[in-house]
């Protein structure tokens, strides 16, 4: 955490903030977060792939792309997710 401020002279009582323990920090507008939401969390900043994933040209109908752009970024991993459970679902059937 950076000391430093914007403004000319900060308002923080930095002495205070550094003389804190873990234990004096109040997380009580924090959520907490369970178990199963950590079970399900994907970390991928930094890391290298999972697998090896292979550059294809696919065609989709407009408004199937459409859709998957709206979700937001990262929409050719959203439908490669789909794709793959279709997969998995197939094996299992």
């Amino acid at each position: 955490m950076s000391n430093e401020s914007t403004l000319p002279t900060s308002r923080t009582d930095w002495a205070r903030v550094d003389a804190m323990r873990d234990e004096d920090i109040d997380f009580s507008d924090c959520p907490e977060i369970p178990p199963e939401m950590v079970a399900k969390a994907v970390v991928r900043k930094g890391l290298q792939p999972v697998s090896s994933q292979v550059h294809v040209t696919l065609c989709l109908d407009r408004e199937v792309l459409a859709w998957f752009k709206v979700q937001g970024e990262e929409y050719q991993s959203r439908i490669n997710a789909v794709l793959k459970a279709y997969k998995e679902a197939q094996e299992k059937a």
